[in-house]
């Protein structure tokens, strides 16, 4: 059995066979309902979709991540056609057009002993540096959009893998029992006994120095499926555990013993008993775990372990900006008003559909 750790994540329950009675009820007045008008009733995912639709809180939520989401994507757009920059490349003599006037992008320092560079605040123009420009003359709102791009698309790739590999540990482990349990629980048991952090900045620092080889792939050092793949295992173990649990608690469910009684094959036990009741868990934590994993890349790129130069990323943003919070404090804060706005949408969702996917939510303590 694995050993219990404070870290451990207030694992979010399923849709589970025995519902309440305020559930049944309901169940059964929508059913009613439906016959008196010839309709059948609704599926069990119907009715927790329609209940996440009207979870205004939620859509809301989604709608801003929806946006978010968007904009990122229009990134090369702003960029090119619209700003008329290049975000990754220095621009250390370059000027913008303001109200008639050429003004460059980084102008003399005016302060102390005069040496070194201030860039260009913002303007608050979508066509000319709208949130000013970083210390090599790059525009930050482009910057922003690309940032947007990398740490979404790692937060999303990693979410899935630590999804996939969760549900594979945690359903053999629950399901057949006996050694593979065993040493699946150790292995997740290694994995948990370190930091997140600690963990994610050790293998880090390895893979960024390596050149990787694996067949006919080959991975350079800034490569993106670094931190995709760090940030996907770390947290293996906060979901697989729940899993884990949820399945050994199916295992000993009178529709499985009959099944197993049956003589049905356990590969037809899992596609088909086990594996519906493990999905609306892994719904469930979609949203959290992409909080969580968007928060750990952030972490990694500002400490120059995640994406690498000249990409850009929201963490690797805000170190960029870290020497120009006094004169030009846009820079940091931009992204990190970003990170915030989508890691809050993200939380609110999550809980909207943990809300609609689990009919006992509010009943449990």
């Amino acid at each position: 059995m694995l050993s219990s750790n404070p870290q451990q994540l207030d694992p979010p329950g399923p849709m589970a066979p025995i519902e309440s009675a305020t559930s049944q009820s309901a169940r059964v007045n929508m059913a009613e309902h439906s016959e008196q008008l010839g309709e059948p009733a609704p599926g069990p995912w119907r009715q927790a979709l329609t209940k996440l639709w009207r979870d205004r809180s939620a859509m809301m939520a989604a709608l801003l991540l929806f946006a978010i989401i968007v904009a990122s994507l229009l990134a090369p757009v702003y960029a090119e056609r619209i700003a008329g920059v290049d975000p990754f490349n220095s621009s250390l003599e370059a000027e913008v057009i303001l109200d008639g006037q050429s003004v460059p992008v980084l102008a003399p320092s005016t302060e102390g002993l005069g040496i070194g560079v201030v860039p260009i605040g913002p303007t608050w123009r979508l066509n000319a540096y709208f949130l000013g420009a970083d210390e090599q003359g790059r525009d930050v709102m482009a910057r922003l959009l690309y940032g947007g791009r990398a740490t979404l698309f790692i937060g999303s790739l990693s979410t899935a893998i630590t999804l996939i590999l969760a549900a594979i540990l945690g359903i053999c482990a629950g399901f057949f029992g006996g050694w593979i349990d065993q040493l699946l629980s150790r292995v997740l048991d290694i994995l948990w006994a370190f930091p997140i952090y600690l963990l994610a900045i050790c293998l880090s620092i390895v893979l960024l120095t390596a050149h990787i080889e694996i067949g006919p792939l080959t991975i350079d050092s800034g490569s993106l499926l670094i931190p995709i793949g760090i940030i996907g295992i770390i947290y293996v173990p906060y979901v697989a555990r729940p899993i884990r649990g949820q399945v050994l608690a199916l295992r000993r469910s009178e529709f499985v013993m009959a099944a197993i009684g049956l003589g049905v094959p356990p590969l037809r036990i899992l596609i088909r008993d086990i594996l519906p009741n493990v999905v609306t868990t892994l719904i469930v934590f979609v949203p959290l775990m992409m909080a969580l994993n968007i928060a750990t890349e952030t972490a990694l790129s500002f400490l120059s372990l995640g994406v690498q130069p000249p990409g850009a990323s929201w963490g690797t943003i805000i170190r960029d900006g870290q020497s120009l919070l006094y004169s030009r404090p846009w820079v940091s804060t931009a992204p990190g008003l970003v990170i915030i706005v989508t890691i809050v949408a993200l939380n609110i969702l999550g809980d909207g559909v943990r809300d609609a996917f689990d009919p006992r939510a509010k009943l449990r303590p």
